[in-house]
């Protein structure tokens, strides 16, 4: 395992199985590395599998194949008793979508933040305790008397404020932030992700940010990936994917990002990515994207690239990529 290497994904699969003929392939063969103190930002459609990349990796669905080496150590492999033995909820947390789903509407604010202190016995008392919630609500930017509240009393930059304190609860080491700030207003998203990233310097967090907002994640990530049902299609540092993207879907994806400039717009007229998106379900062989792909030829049909270095931190899985 390369030095500094926190998280080594290998060949990650994750299917469900529709019926007695159909699988959905949701992640299909998906490898990346997160190091330690990084932000890796994992970008694509919606349906392109990122989200249950992220469940996968938290153990809250089970791989159907592959590795995820955490320290070294293949947590992929590890039974629910395993996860128990070694604690792995204490060094990884998981951020949800929704304020509004993912908060216990019948806990206070105390209790949803105390709840995995209580499960993982951290604090001697409940008086102890008390006082971790308190400064986690600090923290996060919010303040100790609300600790009585319930979520309805809160407005959505608020509860997803609440679920950061309890993911940030048991001091961990990983954070999966699943479209995190996509729920909230824009104003409010900007400062969500101020405070993450102040976590992030403040506490030593490494992330994985999943997200379909590429500007969000040109702006919280080091590194970025971009998925296209269910597969890895380009890698790398955000200035090499941003600046000089390769695969045809990374650029049909940035084409596609509105710019605050409507003379720059004029002139620069973006080409939608055309055709129809294809099926997770029982895929052939090839490149997912060869039938909406403008240079897919029969050997994009027949095979299925691989990701593959092209220089510096940069690595581009396609027959063709754009120089």
């Amino acid at each position: 395992m390369a030095d500094g290497v926190l998280l080594d994904v290998q060949h990650l699969k994750k299917y469900f199985r529709l019926d007695r003929r159909q699988t959905l392939h949701a992640v299909d063969d998906v490898s990346f590395q997160i190091r330690t103190g990084e932000t890796l930002g994992l970008v694509g459609e919606s349906g392109c599998g990122k989200t249950t990349v992220g469940r996968t990796l938290a153990r809250l669905y089970e791989p159907d194949g592959g590795k995820i080496l955490f320290h070294g150590q293949d947590i992929g492999a590890f039974s629910r008793r395993d996860i128990k033995k070694n604690n792995l909820a204490s060094k990884i947390q998981m951020i949800f979508q929704d304020p509004y789903a993912s908060l216990n509407p019948y806990f206070t604010i105390g209790e949803i933040i105390s709840e995995g202190l209580e499960l993982h016995h951290i604090g001697e008392s409940r008086a102890e305790r008390n006082e971790m919630v308190y400064e986690l609500l600090r923290r996060v930017g919010l303040h100790t008397e609300h600790a009585n509240r319930f979520p309805h009393e809160f407005s959505g930059g608020q509860r997803q404020r609440v679920g950061i304190a309890r993911a940030l609860a048991l001091n961990p080491e990983f954070i999966i932030c699943d479209e995190a700030t996509s729920a909230l207003d824009v104003s409010v998203q900007a400062q969500v992700l101020n405070m993450l990233i102040d976590l992030k310097e403040s506490m030593g967090l490494t992330y994985l940010v999943v997200a379909h907002d590429l500007s969000l994640v040109r702006y919280i990530s080091d590194r970025v990936a971009v998925m296209y049902l269910g597969q890895l299609v380009e890698a790398g540092s955000v200035g090499e994917v941003y600046g000089h993207p390769m695969h045809p879907y990374t650029i049909g994806l940035l084409e596609a990002v509105p710019i605050a400039d409507p003379d720059y717009e004029a002139e620069h007229l973006s080409t939608p990515v055309q055709g129809d998106i294809g099926s997770p379900v029982n895929p052939g062989p090839g490149c997912r994207f060869a039938g909406r792909c403008p240079y897919g030829d029969d050997e994009c049909r027949r095979r299925t690239p691989e990701l593959t270095e092209t220089g510096g931190d940069h690595q581009v899985a396609c027959f063709h990529p754009v120089k």
